[in-house]
């Protein structure tokens, strides 16, 4: 991997990160760093252990490494091609670029917008269910929408103070996650639990066929890394901070997931973890040591909370950059006069996000999410490849031709292993989409009668 600069530029909009942009740029890259590490280090550790223990055993830690290392495969496409167009839009706007077809984009940028806005519902779900209830007994759908009113004022107040907001969250949860380590230490150190559950693998399987069953839920917990394209135009110097803080935030999670993975095998059965709905909680009190279960349980909701911050986030800037491109209402990109926050894509995004609480379970909207995210991924992994015909002026991150050929094979791997219910629900809302980009078309749906629409961020060389 290295940092490259082409011989000559064939693109006119792929300018320093000092070109023109309508939202500041207020995020530095040790803010970047922690912001995507919030969002990778989510609710998705403190609830999957179990789930990842039913498939593979003890051996916890082996499909959290295989995880960590696709989501790198892919995380390397996204770092080239950040670097190279660091524009609002992500992976809509490198399909763009990549493929020349509008509906191309909208689609992809549809797929990453329907995954973050369900991902957050799903979130507010969580947030107002068993952990919550150990302070306060109320019904979760109520719970749910004023959480999301909550995280949408965060939002709207701008993306400095929703990322510093998100720095104290993160502390907090990672806090958690070590406190898990250190008690499994404790636990080690005074000749309890059993570390050779570490290496067992469930009887009857193959050891290959569990990894890679359990490695498909551990993928879930990596997840959350490509929100960070979408502030791209909020990061200052991106070309020069975002490899450094992608791949250090990914690695960072990595280690955290594998030392967790070898705690909680340490300290309970595989079974005991597979059948706990909360299963780090089980293992602190498993201990001994006396942690409390409100401190625990609030750690929890402050992991909830920072994921649902960030996923939002995305989800806003998603709608403000199919607006840029003409692909969704132009009303759509209008930003606050002071703070320059997307405003109209923030109601928007929280008013979905706060009918789908009503409508599915944490576990439908959460296998929706994967698979429609594996989709946007896949799309980016084959844009990385499309797009190296293309040469920008800029200085830029470039990785190595077989990286995104892997990350292609390991997105074909994980789409394989999904069941047919959720290709279909997914399905149903990629038809949705089909017929909002059909609805893009009319003249009135864009606002200009006069005007085509756009063909996507290639077409924008100023603003």
């Amino acid at each position: 991997m290295r940092q490259a600069k082409a011989p000559q530029p064939t693109t006119a909009d792929s300018g320093p990160d000092s070109e023109d942009t309508a939202l500041r740029r207020a995020v530095s890259g040790k803010l970047l760093y922690v912001f995507i590490l919030g969002d990778v280090l989510g609710a998705g550790i403190y609830a999957l252990v179990g789930e990842i223990a039913g498939e593979v055993g003890g051996a916890i830690w082996v499909p959290m490494l295989v995880a960590l290392l696709l989501a790198l495969l892919t995380a390397a496409s996204y770092a080239e091609l950040v670097t190279k167009y660091p524009r609002a839009g992500g992976s809509a706007v490198f399909a763009e670029r990549a493929f020349g077809r509008p509906v191309v984009s909208f689609l992809v940028g549809f797929c990453m917008l329907a995954a973050g806005v369900t991902s957050a519902a799903g979130l507010a779900l969580a947030f107002a269910g068993d952990y919550l209830s150990v302070f306060l007994d109320v019904p979760a759908v109520p719970a749910a929408v004023v959480f999301l009113l909550v995280v949408a004022l965060v939002n709207a107040r701008g993306i400095k103070e929703s990322v510093r907001a998100n720095v104290v969250m993160t502390v907090i949860e990672v806090s958690g996650l070590l406190l898990v380590v250190v008690l499994g230490a404790v636990v080690l150190g005074r000749g309890d639990g059993d570390v050779g559950r570490v290496v067992e693998f469930p009887e009857g399987v193959s050891a290959g066929s569990a990894v890679l069953a359990a490695a498909v839920l551990a993928y879930y917990s990596f997840v959350g890394f490509e929100t960070s394209a979408n502030v791209a135009e909020e990061v200052r110097d991106v070309r020069r901070v975002y490899p450094r803080a992608l791949f250090g935030a990914l690695l960072t999670a990595g280690a955290v997931y594998v030392l967790i993975g070898l705690v909680a095998s340490i300290v309970l059965p595989s079974g005991e973890l597979a059948s706990s709905t909360g299963p780090l909680l089980t293992v602190v009190q498993a201990t001994g040591i006396g942690v409390p279960d409100r401190l625990f349980s609030a750690i929890a909701l402050i992991a909830v909370a920072n994921g649902a911050l960030l996923t939002m986030i995305m989800a806003s800037r998603m709608v403000f950059g199919l607006a840029e491109q003409r692909l969704l209402p132009p009303a759509l990109g209008a930003v606050l006069p002071g703070r320059r926050t997307p405003w109209v894509a923030i109601v928007l995004t929280t008013a979905v996000a706060m009918a789908l609480t009503t409508v599915g379970d944490l576990g439908e909207l959460a296998n929706i999410v994967v698979l429609l995210l594996l989709l946007v991924f896949l799309s980016t992994n084959v844009s990385v490849l499309v797009l190296r015909r293309d040469r920008v002026e800029a200085d830029h991150f470039t990785a190595p031709v077989v990286l995104p050929v892997l990350a292609i094979a390991s997105c074909g791997l994980l789409l394989w292993q999904q069941e047919a219910t959720t290709w279909l629900r997914s399905g149903l809302m990629l038809l949705v989409g089909v017929a909002l980009y059909l609805l893009a078309q009319a003249p009135w749906w864009r606002g200009d009668r006069s005007r085509p629409a756009a063909g996507g961020p290639a077409s924008r060389t100023a603003r």
